[in-house]
Order: structure tokens, then sequence, then C-alpha cells
């Protein structure tokens, strides 16, 4: 297994830089099951960051990239099941990805409650205000 960092999955996902995507395509597409990459929580949320706020894909698009990712036997996501449980609470609403894959890890860990300052997140991806 080998770990791949964010701007590996860029290049490969957007092909946005002809010499640095040639190289991450041929790397992500040899890597095998027995064989796989492996992507951090970390770099998950930066993944959703850049193709975001560089790029500019709407969260549809974010959260078809996402999918691939998770379905595909050759990457392994690290903590796969709280990043599909935040990407399906970030599909079904307005809630920012972070905000989601944050309330879905602490529920995992076994928190009653993610409290936060953030009126957004409260709102949107089951974070509870701060009063």
């Amino acid at each position: 297994m080998i770990g791949l960092d964010t701007n590996v999955l860029v290049r490969y996902i957007m092909q946005d830089e002809a010499k640095q995507a040639a190289k991450a395509t041929k790397l992500i597409e040899g890597l095998t099951e027995p064989a796989p990459g492996f992507i951090t929580l970390v770099s998950v949320v930066e993944l959703v960051w850049v193709l975001s706020s560089s790029f500019e894909l709407d969260r549809g698009q974010i959260a078809q990239a996402l999918d691939v990712i998770l379905r595909s036997k050759q990457l392994v996501v690290d903590q796969a099941e709280q990043v599909a449980r935040a990407l399906r609470a970030y599909k079904a609403g307005n809630a920012d990805f972070a905000d989601c894959l944050i309330e879905r890890t602490a529920v995992a860990a076994g928190c009653v409650k993610t409290m936060t300052f953030d009126v957004a997140a409260a709102k949107t991806a089951g974070m509870t205000l701060i009063q």
C-alpha cells in the first residue's frame, strides 16, 4: 500500500496540468486491490476543499468524485465508513463536507453530540450550537 497526497488526487481527477496529470494517472491506474493506494482523512477533506474552492465544482460533482473513490477497489480510504456517512449527509443537505465529517466521526467515536460555535454547522450538519 502507498499513500497518496491530495495533489496527486487532484491532478488525477481534474487532469489540469498535463505533465503531473499523466504521472498521477499512471500511478493511480497502476494500483491494484492487493497493492492499493491509501487516502488519509486529511486528504479527503483537502480534496473536497480544493475541488470546491479552486476548481469551483458543485456539490454533485464533488459527491460523484468521492463516490468513485470510495467504490474503488484499488484505493483504501481512511475511516471509509465515516467518509461515506458524511458524504450521504453532504448530498442530502447544504452542510459543508468537513462539518459533516466532523459530526459523523464524532458519532462513530461514541459522542452524544458535537458542540460548535458555527451556526451553519448546527443548522445543517447535526451539531449543537454552544449558547
